[in-house]
């Protein structure tokens, strides 16, 4: 799970979990797996005028028809719309809101879409209304899954409530490579059905692969460069492992040399350092979380430890996108950045 403060109230609460999906009247009803059809696809959907999809949990999901009403965590649907299926509502970091002005402007993480035009029913870490989810009918809800069976911002206390009002879908957000999570969503877009093989995902996932080999060739040259994943938060720096998070281990699968923490928390995601130690790992650059929430370069400069980090005083500190919108369209820029850093990067540790 991600490295920040909301992983570590993970980590004191418990990992959410979701004890599997229950219809929604007559109309829709989640299976387990004794049902080993195929997953979904478009063509299949159109022949029998139903809908199924199995997810990463393996549980497979069935409805009378192609789902509509869709209520998707704000990632998961901000992927979806870059494969072409819109959500009716959204939970999960969506806006940012000005304390001032009052004016909400898009999350990091809810990529293309259009805030104005969802229904938000949770924008916070445990924020989550059932009434309003009751009030958009939904036929199925998507989200993200960073431990097995655990429904990401799915409260762990109101899941049992939320699972009576619709079946759910869970996508592999961790542990799995990059490539692989991206074509999970591309295969659930289709199911729900979107033209996966139009020009314009053709185009994205050409220039994705062009921008991976890129990486590749620049890991190469670079192998000597070490590359922390950090998190900051006001009493803790966060030095997450590379082998969990889908991005960090498809980069090191790319050859790139990512700092791996020794002494992980329980939860297995990260180190935690105190800021006295924010130097226990050499690094030429570091790969800083840029999530709402998050401490970024210009609040830390308050802290002296971290501005004494040789990548700090090299300016080798760049953004990291902890959470991804998995679809080519929004990962591709994430390689091609990450390839530039590293091309105009210098050995300082």
């Amino acid at each position: 799970m991600p490295s920040n403060a909301r992983a570590t109230s993970l980590t004191r609460r418990g990992i959410l979990a979701a004890g599997g999906a229950l219809g929604l009247g007559a109309v829709l009803a989640a299976c387990g797996d004794g049902d080993k059809g195929k997953d979904a696809s478009p063509s299949a959907s159109a022949k029998s005028g139903s809908w199924e999809f199995k997810d990463d949990r393996g549980q497979t999901v069935k409805a009378k028809a192609t789902p509509k009403n869709i209520v998707a965590f704000t990632g998961t649907a901000a992927a979806l719309k870059d494969f072409g299926v819109e959500v009716t509502g959204v939970f999960g970091p969506t806006y940012v809101e000005d304390p001032k002005t009052k004016e909400k402007k898009p999350d990091v993480q809810a990529g293309d879409l259009d805030i104005t035009k969802v229904k938000v029913i949770g924008n916070v870490w445990g924020e989550f209304n059932i009434e309003e989810y009751l009030k958009l009918q939904p036929e199925v809800l998507i989200t993200d899954m960073w431990e097995k069976d655990a429904l990401w911002y799915v409260p762990e206390e109101q899941k049992a409530k939320i699972a009576k009002i619709a079946p759910s879908v869970a996508l592999w957000a961790a542990g799995k490579s990059m490539p692989s999570v991206l074509q999970r969503h591309a295969d659930l877009a289709a199911s729900l059905g979107a033209d996966v093989n139009s020009e314009q995902v053709k185009k994205d996932k050409a220039r994705f692969e062009a921008a991976a080999e890129r990486l590749r060739k620049v890991a190469q040259g670079k192998k000597d460069i070490k590359v922390l994943i950090g998190s900051g938060a006001p009493d803790t720096f966060y030095v997450s492992t590379p082998v969990r998070p889908t991005d960090t281990l498809f980069f090191q699968e790319l050859g790139l040399n990512i700092v791996t923490p020794k002494k992980l928390d329980p939860s297995g995601w990260f180190e935690l350092l105190s800021w006295e130690n924010v130097d226990a790992y050499a690094a030429d650059v570091i790969l800083l979380d840029n999530r709402t929430g998050t401490l970024q370069p210009e609040q830390l400069k308050a802290k002296p430890t971290w501005a004494a980090l040789p990548a700090v005083k090299a300016g080798q500190v760049f953004p990291r996108v902890t959470e991804p919108v998995y679809s080519y369209a929004k990962c591709a820029p994430l390689l091609e950045d990450l390839a530039t850093a590293l091309e105009n990067a210098k050995k300082v540790s």
